[in-house]
């Protein structure tokens, strides 16, 4: 894992100005990739590349330069391939060479014989950018998951990219306005965003499953090379399980390949186990000694932890059993509710956007500690989305809502905003965002009413609730050069997974019923049968009373920059009244009362730290 970043522009030569402008771009994402560094310059095009070391550490410097056919090739590359064996030897039958292991090098290579159809080779998670010098044009791609980000800016003649936003705002053509649609973002969809969007006029993100070229005579051209198709699922139960379990089974077994300190998050919960029983036993087959396991918590978190519809029990028990019976070496990190708080400015710069606040400092705090002996982690992110975890599954009043079940209170949210910045009716911006993805939903036609709506459901939870958890994952793990893996978002996965209908994929009657049926005798009882209970967040009044003081602070201060944007009265009735004005968390599961006070806070961190020009 690594952080890119470049430009091209077809109006100039690089200058020793536009290289000292590279630099910088690179310089924003040395956090991502903390073990070298490099820039290319040539003709019009600027690439930097910061690398976190991982696989073939001595032979997969970057920006990678290839030779062929009187052509040069040069890549910026962050992320993995996980089937980098299976294409080398179809490069090597087919006459290359190659100086190393990386999979850089494959990745470079598997576009110089199939052009930008290389994509449709790749299994796993990446952004990319390929300089042709011959033609003088770019070659871009992200992966069909959206696990890796990959941002962008575009006029007729210049394109500038970047892993993260901060890399694009160094860039002189790139401004920080944000207009009453971004605001919208921000306040109405928030922490979640449109896909291809971000809250920045300026800045687009490439979708998952996107690539496209930018060259001097046709401009940008993008087109999706991988999307979700609808078919008849014909398996048998018993095949079904079958089929789920070796596919999940090779693709966690394929993400333990590492060149440094690898170990896996454990929560207790299905999903995370699964991975980390599967990660123990290839341990041990394959000598590697004992797997260490991670799990994140709160000083008292204990003594006021209270159960829930979204939280119905405590992670520590289930952790325990769970470790004890793979027999990991389990580190439980303890954080200071205090240091949550702090760290929520951390968790804005890192994602360069309000984030989903104590939820993302708190990985933020967590995966600092864990690099400190690991640089790969296996993540359980994406079951829950695929394999229907969540309530807005099987509650029918959420299941039948017409908006995004994981969201709502729109008019409250409205409400906090002034008048100004709200020309435009705001429940008909979420329901347009909404109705658009569900009608986007692929179907054989032949499904009942109630799996056409599971599918509908499915397809919004993987364009937009599953891009919110990935980007924080991303960008909270990536500000300590950790990088996650997520077995679970392997397409072969998403796509079997989407077309199982739901009285299989429910079997027996629970949340995730096949998936647990698929691996129960590879974990005890109490974890297959346990009820899905999401990150753990702070329930120590101690984190309360800090994004208070917060909220508080700003009240007091007249320059504060989100007064610019919010009705004074209506934040302090906020905080007056616990919001009690919301019938549901803000957004997803978690963010009730003290989780709306920090998204606020890091709302206005973000409009002060990122200079944010109001158009």
């Amino acid at each position: 894992m690594c952080g890119i970043t470049g430009f091209i522009n077809y109006k100039k030569i690089i200058s020793e100005s536009d290289k000292n402008i590279l630099f910088s771009m690179g310089e924003t994402l040395n956090r991502r990739g903390p073990d070298e560094k490099d820039e290319y310059c040539s003709n019009s095009v600027g690439l930097a590349h910061r690398r976190l070391s991982v696989i073939d550490i001595k032979n997969g410097h970057q920006p990678m330069i290839k030779e062929n056919n009187n052509n040069t090739y040069v890549i910026c590359y962050n992320g993995e391939l996980y089937n980098t064996k299976e294409i080398r030897n179809k490069l090597i039958n087919l006459g290359y060479n190659f100086n190393g292991h990386s999979d850089t090098e494959v990745l470079l290579t598997a576009y110089i014989e199939w052009g930008s159809d290389c994509v449709k080779e790749f299994n796993g998670i990446f952004a990319f950018v390929i300089y042709n010098k011959l033609t003088d044009s770019l070659f871009f791609a992200r992966d069909g998951g959206g696990v890796k980000p990959f941002f962008y800016y575009n006029n007729d003649f210049e394109f500038i990219f970047g892993s993260e936003i901060k890399a694009l705002l160094k860039h002189p053509s790139v401004s920080s306005n944000v207009d009453k649609f971004g605001i919208a973002e921000i306040f109405l969809i928030g922490p979640g965003r449109t896909p291809g969007k971000t809250a920045f006029h300026d800045i687009k993100e490439l979708k998952p499953g996107w690539c496209g070229t930018f060259s001097k005579s046709e401009g940008l051209n993008l087109w999706q090379y991988w999307k979700l198709k609808a078919y008849e699922h014909k398996d048998s139960l018993s095949d079904t399980i079958y089929t789920l379990r070796s596919l999940i089974y090779d693709s966690i077994k394929r993400q333990l390949v590492s060149d440094v300190p690898l170990c896996t998050f454990l929560s207790g919960g299905l999903d995370s186990s699964i991975i980390s029983a599967v990660a123990s036993e290839e341990f041990k087959i394959t000598n590697r000694g004992r797997l260490n396991t991670y799990s994140v918590d709160y000083i008292e978190n204990e003594k006021y932890f209270e159960n829930n519809y979204y939280q119905p029990s405590n992670d520590n028990y289930y952790i325990n059993l769970m470790s004890n019976f793979i027999e990991s070496k389990h580190n439980n990190i303890i954080l200071d509710n205090d240091l949550v708080g702090n760290a929520l400015l951390d968790a804005t710069l890192a994602r360069d956007l309000p984030g989903m606040a104590d939820i993302e400092s708190s990985l933020l705090l967590f995966c600092s500690e864990v690099k400190k002996n690991h640089t790969v982690v296996l993540s359980g992110e994406c079951a829950d989305e695929i394999f229907g975890g969540y309530p807005w599954f099987t509650n029918e009043e959420m299941l039948a809502q017409a908006d995004f079940p994981w969201s709502g209170n729109t008019e409250i949210k409205a409400n906090l905003i002034q008048d100004k910045y709200l020309q435009f009716d705001p429940k008909e911006y979420v329901f347009k965002r909404y109705k658009d993805t569900i009608d986007s939903a692929p179907k054989t036609g032949s499904e009942t009413p109630s799996d056409s709506r599971i599918k509908e459901i499915t397809m919004l939870n993987i364009s937009w609730f599953m891009q919110t958890l990935l980007s924080r994952k991303d960008h909270a793990s990536m500000y300590s050069g950790l990088e996650v893996r997520v077995p679970f978002c392997d397409l072969r996965i998403i796509e079997y997974a989407y077309n199982i209908p739901w009285d299989m994929k429910g079997y027996a009657g629970r949340e995730k019923g096949i998936l647990r049926k698929a691996f129960s005798d590879m974990l005890p009882d109490e974890i297959v049968y346990r009820k899905k209970s999401p990150y753990p967040k702070s329930f120590n009044p101690a984190y309360t009373r800090n994004v208070e003081n917060k909220i508080n602070k700003i009240l007091l201060n007249y320059d504060s920059p989100i007064l610019e944007i919010v009705k004074p009265d209506k934040l302090q009735e906020l905080l007056d009244t616990k919001a009690s004005m919301f019938s549901k968390p803000w957004y997803g599961q978690l963010m009730n009362y003290p989780q709306i006070l920090a998204y606020l806070y890091m709302i206005n961190t973000w409009l002060d730290k990122y200079a944010i020009n109001i158009i």
